[in-house]
């Protein structure tokens, strides 16, 4: 399984939060009452718990394999079919977390030129909120898959470069 590289993240947000800007720009210019889709209030909190839920995963999982290479008795071992599936679960939490957080983050910037109405100001606080948490399912699922990444893959890596 290969592993998934920050630049692709990186590109992913940058690309979504570029064409979500110029999308809201058009909406607002077309239209005379300059109506935007609005960012929900559970978008940070749903993008949250993700990230809560990978970060426990990984917690979890990086002890029992802690156990399980200290050969503590009873040590509950970690199944590889668990592991591929943990690490599956995190490279696309990644990849639609980066898109999420770049179409709120280029709404937010969009609406960062629009405080002065107070509904528009809510909504830039809300797709603040929604990009951190994005940020933070993005670091949880780097973290899970450092964790699961297998000794070989080290020593193949670093021979080839």
């Amino acid at each position: 399984m290969k592993q998934l590289r920050i630049r692709t993240l990186a590109v992913t947000f940058l690309v979504a939060g570029v064409l979500s800007w110029a999308l809201a720009k058009l909406l607002v210019a077309r239209d005379s009452l300059g109506t935007l889709p609005s960012v929900p209030l559970a978008a940070p909190i749903v993008l949250a718990v993700i990230a809560a839920a990978l970060l426990a995963t990984a917690i979890s999982l990086r002890s029992r394999l802690r156990a399980q290479r200290d050969r503590v008795p009873g040590a509950k071992g970690v199944e590889p079919l668990m592991a591929a599936r943990a690490v599956v679960f995190g490279q696309a939490s990644a990849l639609v977390s980066a898109l999420v957080s770049g179409v709120y983050g280029g709404l937010g910037i969009f609406l960062l030129s629009h405080l002065d109405v107070p509904a528009r100001r809510d909504q830039a606080v809300y797709a603040a909120f929604a990009v951190a948490a994005g940020i933070a399912v993005i670091a949880a699922a780097l973290f899970l898959e450092r964790v699961l990444r297998l000794p070989e893959d080290d020593d193949t890596e670093s021979a080839v470069a």
